[in-house]
Order: structure tokens, then C-alpha cells, then sequence
């Protein structure tokens, strides 16, 4: 180490015409000195400065579109009689989970029922009597007329019996698809006259979500389009879903656009009603991506410290042009090329020209967490 002695410091300042004395001379080199070994040793630290770098990657990046929706059943109905009777069946509960075609309500129809065994022998003695009627006349005992008439008269018993039979499935209310019913607020014997709503039934293992978005989105919507969609009531759950149907009018009030998704929902945890934070990924184009701790602002303006690898790492001041952000990571417009090296932790230590100690690239699989913990296992 070099050590160095300084004389007292003497003011600078002399009389016009009088040359300056050694003293000052000698006080002006030590301060020279003093400043140059200080720079030296900055420089010295700073290139020893440990940093993490990572690559600028070309990869596909996708603006989210992020939006508030309403839940709707897949298919939903109320069920409601047609007829004024008296309830003389419930085949389910609160809730329950129901198959299509299965019996839900069953009304009084002993009457109805009396009325088409009537028909049904009705139509047994026509069609017997046509029988006869025909082995006749194949012998030539019986007209050509009689036999048209009687099969006249047996078409007409069986459009009664045709009848009666399809007024009785007004009497029998059936799931008319797999579903949740609502609550059962009728009971046995209860007096019901048409349009009476006696239970709901929803489709849940696909929903329809809508949602509205602002028409400057246009462009980017699509049928098929992916997203996914959150609820406060599930928050650590996402559920999976596509567009399925996009507005063919723009509100001209709000100039939104209604859009409805189809959502998958095989855990029936999904309700209609229900509020949803929807996420749509429109199709992905090709960025440049780095993370997002690599950018150092100054102002409007957004910079990066880039490393040559062809120069032992050294770094320098490079100016970069930013796109969208996503968490941890920002496109970067123009400023830098794919593959490119940028420090991502460090930042504040490095100075223009320096050349770091590089303690490790971070990639998808290595964080900065991990590179910092190799470092101090060593």
C-alpha cells in the first residue's frame, strides 16, 4: 500500500503577479491524489459487485382483457301445471339432483285414466269389427263399402284414445333435462291451476357467463377465445371457459358489446346469479420479454443496464421502449434484441463500463430467490 504524507492545506488565492508558493502546490497534488485513489477503489468494489442477470426472451405475450359478468344456467326452466287438479305425487327434495324423463310431479288423473280404457275398447270393437267386415267381403258377402266405413270408424277411436293419452302427460311433470331442482314449496294435495310455478330445475355443469366489453375490443374478440373466471365466493379456484357467442349490436349509450362464454362447471359449485371476475387471453403474439425488475426508471423515460458478453460482462446504460406489463415480466417495444443479456437483480450497484461479478442467469426454471441462496451456500 502506497502511503501518502500531505502538507496543511493553504488557501489558493495570491496577490496579482506572484507566482504560488510550494506549499500550495504540494496541498493541490495531494488532493489530486486523494481523489484518484478513492475512485480507484470504487471502481475496484464496483466491478466486484455480484449481480443476476437473465436473457431477453422471444416468447408469445397476450394482453388480458379483464371484465365483470353474470352467471346464468346453462338451460333453466320453471315448471308449471296446465291442468286443475290436486297433487297426488312429489318424487324429490330440496336440491336434489334429477335425471331427464324422470317423474317430478304426478296430478289426480284417475278420470283421465277411466276415459282412455274407454277409448282403448272402443277402438278394440272397431277394429274387431273391421276384421269381420273385411273376411266378408274377401268372400264377396259383404260390400266394398262397409269395409271403408268401418276403417274410418276405427281411425276415429284411435285419434280419441291418441287423444286422451297425450292429455294425460299434462298430469305427469318430468325433468325435461339432467338438473338441480330448487326448493319444493307444494305439497301432497294441493289444489294447482295452470301457470302455477311449483319448481325450478337448472342445468349446472355448464353455465353461461355474459359480460360487457368495451367496443374498442372488437377486434380482438372471437368465438373460442379462452378465459378464465374467478368468484369471491371460491377465491382460490379459477374456472375454465371459451366465448361462445359474441353481441351483433353495440349499446350506443355505453358503445359496449355483450358477450356470453360458456363455462365448464363439473363441481357444481357455480350458481346463477353469482358475480364473476372474467379474464380473457386474446390470441397471443411474439414479444420480447424480460423481467420486469430489470427496468430502471428515470423519469418518463425506462433504461436497462445490458451486459456484452464478448467484453468479460461489462455493462452499459441502454434506453428501452416498454410495452404492456403482466406480473413480473414487461414487453419490451425497441431498445434491445432476443437473447440479449440485462441485469434482472443488482441494479443499483452497477455503474456505466463496469464489469460485475454474473453470480447466475435467471430462467423459468431458476429464480433470483435460488441463485441468491447458491450463493450463500458456497
Amino acid at each position: 500500500m502506497t502511503i501518502m504524507t500531505c502538507f496543511p492545506f493553504q488557501p489558493r488565492w495570491r496577490p496579482i503577479g506572484k507566482s504560488p508558493s510550494p506549499t500550495s502546490r504540494t496541498s493541490t497534488l495531494c488532493i489530486s491524489l486523494l481523489a484518484l485513489a478513492i475512485m480507484s477503489i470504487q471502481t475496484t468494489w464496483a466491478q466486484q459487485s455480484p449481480v443476476i442477470a437473465a436473457r431477453v426472451a422471444v416468447t408469445d405475450w397476450s394482453d388480458p382483457i379483464k371484465a365483470l359478468g353474470t352467471l346464468e344456467a346453462d338451460e333453466s326452466i320453471t315448471l308449471s301445471a296446465t291442468v286443475t287438479d290436486t297433487i297426488t305425487q312429489i318424487n324429490f327434495s330440496d336440491g336434489e339432483l334429477v335425471e331427464a324423463g324422470q317423474l317430478l310431479i304426478q296430478l289426480n288423473d284417475t278420470e283421465e285414466q277411466a276415459q282412455l280404457r274407454a277409448a282403448r275398447a272402443l277402438q278394440d270393437e272397431r277394429r274387431n269389427a273391421l276384421n269381420r267386415v273385411t273376411q266378408l267381403q274377401e268372400r264377396n258377402l259383404s260390400a266394398r263399402a262397409d269395409v271403408e266405413d268401418n276403417q274410418a270408424r276405427l281411425r276415429q277411436a284411435s285419434a280419441e284414445a291418441d287423444a286422451l293419452e297425450a292429455r294425460l302427460t299434462n298430469y305427469r311433470l318430468t325433468a325435461p333435462f339432467d338438473g338441480r331442482v330448487g326448493f319444493r314449496d307444494i305439497s301432497l294435495g294441493a289444489l294447482v291451476t295452470p301457470g302455477m310455478s311449483l319448481v325450478t330445475l337448472d342445468k349446472l355443469d355448464i353455465m353461461q357467463l355474459d359480460f360487457n366489453l368495451p367496443e374498442v375490443y372488437l377486434g380482438q374478440l372471437e368465438a373460442g377465445l379462452s378465459l378464465t373466471a374467478t368468484s369471491a365466493a371460491y377465491p382460490d379456484d379459477e374456472f375454465k371457459g371459451e366465448v361462445a357467442t359474441i353481441g351483433t349490436r353495440v349499446d350506443p349509450v355505453s358503445r359496449s358489446v355483450t358477450v356470453r362464454a360458456e363455462v365448464d362447471n363439473p363441481s357444481l359449485h357455480l350458481r346463477p346469479g353469482m358475480l364473476m371476475q372474467v379474464t380473457l387471453a386474446p390470441t397471443a403474439r411474439e414479444a420480447l420479454v424480460i423481467p420486469e425488475s430489470a427496468i430502471v426508471p428515470e423519469g418518463q423515460n425506462h433504461f436497462v443496464w445490458q451486459l456484452d458478453e464478448d467484453d468479460s460482462n461489462r455493462v452499459s446504460w441502454q434506453e428501452v421502449e416498454i410495452g404492456s406489463r403482466r406480473e413480473g415480466d414487461v414487453e419490451i417495444i425497441s431498445g434491445l434484441d432476443g437473447g440479449d443479456l440485462v441485469v434482472a437483480h443488482g441494479t443499483e450497484r452497477v455503474r456505466e463500463g463496469q464489469q460485475p461479478e454474473l453470480l447466475g442467469i435467471m430462467d423459468d426454471s431458476t429464480s433470483i430467490a435460488e441463485l441468491l441462496r447458491r450463493e450463500a451456500a458456497r
